[in-house]
């Protein structure tokens, strides 16, 4: 595993974290780790809802981040955007886009409108969860076999996120 991370500044009070890594594995299989509630459930979050673009989901993650989204583009096996918490003052959207590099596939994932003040609570975050994503692949099961909830992390991930923490804090933001 070699993630990068990296946060930029969009204006004065949002910004964006972009993290990518390769892994072994056929982009297809990659993409229904990334797309399908069972395979979601493995590394980063439950989600519940209607699947297709224009439909709203519900997650879960292993930070203990919860709420709705909007699917707005889902071009399989290539390019994934999800609106978070769309019309709050919270809203961010994610992205992923999902390349093939011979029998591997590289995965990035971006999340735009994140709070400047708190990009790299959110970069540890993204490592962490690109981790376990290895991880789940890597052992073909859970990364996770301890539950979490809306109020307690998946403890790997909370133990993995304390560790990244102080580097991204450390990290230049562009």
């Amino acid at each position: 595993m070699n993630i990068i991370g990296t946060m930029r500044v969009l204006d004065e009070t949002r910004g964006a974290v972009r993290v990518e890594d390769v892994y072994d594995t056929d982009i297809d299989d990659l993409w229904q780790a990334c797309t399908t509630p069972e395979r979601l459930a493995r590394w980063i979050a439950e989600v519940s809802g209607d699947l297709r673009v224009g439909g709203t989901i519900h997650a879960v993650f292993t930070s203990t981040w919860t709420g709705p989204g909007r699917v707005e583009v889902c071009d399989a096996p290539h390019h994934l955007l999800l609106t978070m918490e769309p019309g709050t003052d919270d809203e961010s959207q994610m992205e992923a886009w999902l390349t093939e590099e011979g029998s591997q596939t590289r995965l990035v994932v971006e999340e735009r409108g994140l709070p400047v003040d708190k990009l790299y609570l959110h970069g540890a975050g993204w490592q962490a969860h690109l981790e376990d994503l290895g991880r789940s692949l890597a052992e073909d099961a859970e990364a996770h076999p301890e539950r979490w909830s809306e109020q307690t992390p998946a403890p790997a991930w909370r133990r993995r996120w304390d560790e990244l923490t102080p580097a991204y804090e450390a990290m230049e933001v562009k």
